[in-house]
């Protein structure tokens, strides 16, 4: 995992196995994640459909006696078996990232934020079990901070994704601010910016919903998610920051902020003070 990753330095703070683990399960999501963003570049050399059937496979593998063809699949069967991961939210993350071979569009919400769980969320649902957590609520904390980090990462992510074809954002809030894709590729117009500070309203609600869920009980456990979330939603303040012009140049937080962050978080966690993101959001949507 690269040192210029958000993920790295959430990951730091976890004990040698379990970073080892989290890893194993980060390089699997990614290469199957890549199949689709990265098609030219993924190691199977065939299309993205193609490959991530390959990729089911792989994850069959990791589920049955059969040995896995791949490096990621081999290394991610051992963890399957010690930290007794489930398949569900794998099959869910392929069945997300199978979304996006389509350049497809989103009407509602509600359809954007069944994307959302597939490609994010269940990834921090296999994360949470290698963290370990006592309450069930936890998962719920999991589901609500995988869509809160997709949404950050889509209002980044627009201009690219626009140029491959893609946009996330519901087609019912463009034309309630009155926009266009046009008006997206045209970059940080009046009703441009209205939009994206909606959305951002949007990803601070889920934010905070994951504030709201994570049980006391399992805070400390959860000090890795907490810290990918500050890392996250420092990226969304900077967007908001800069008048929500992610036109300009891609929205980045410095790796030493990085670090900054990660230590700031685990000490206020370890001494229990909640809240550690801090700030509330807009409360223009009901999660």
């Amino acid at each position: 995992m690269a040192r210029d990753t958000n993920f790295y330095y959430s990951f730091l703070v976890l004990p040698s196995a379990k970073r080892k683990a989290i890893v194993a399960v980060w390089d699997f999501c990614r290469a199957v994640d890549d199949a689709v963003d990265c098609p030219a570049d993924n190691q199977l050399g065939e299309p993205a459909g193609q490959v991530l059937h390959l990729w089911r496979e792989e994850l069959a593998s990791c589920y049955s006696a059969l040995i896995p063809t791949t490096r990621q699949g081999r290394n991610l069967k051992a963890v399957v078996a010690e930290f007794k991961l489930p398949r569900r939210p794998f099959d869910d993350l392929i069945d997300g990232v199978e979304m996006d071979t389509v350049a497809r569009r989103y009407r509602t919400f509600d359809d954007l934020y069944e994307y959302c769980v597939r490609v994010a969320s269940a990834v921090g649902l296999l994360c949470i079990e290698i963290f370990g957590y006592r309450d069930p609520q936890t998962r719920d904390y999991a589901i609500a901070l995988g869509v809160a980090l997709q949404l950050t990462n889509i209002i980044r992510d627009i201009p690219t994704d626009l140029q491959r074809g893609r946009l996330y954002l519901p087609t019912d809030d463009l034309e309630r601010f009155g926009c266009s894709e046009e008006d997206l590729c045209h970059g940080a117009s009046e009703r441009v910016i209205s939009l994206l500070h909606y959305e951002c309203a949007q990803a601070r609600l889920f934010y905070d919903k994951a504030d709201a869920l994570l049980p006391s009980v399992d805070r400390r456990r959860m000090v890795a998610a907490e810290i990918m979330g500050a890392i996250y939603f420092t990226i969304l303040k900077r967007i908001e920051g800069r008048d929500c012009d992610v036109f300009s140049s891609v929205v980045r937080v410095p790796r030493w902020r990085r670090v900054v962050i990660a230590g700031t978080v685990w000490l206020k966690t370890m001494v229990g003070i909640t809240g550690v993101r801090g700030g509330k959001g807009g409360r223009d949507r009901q999660v």
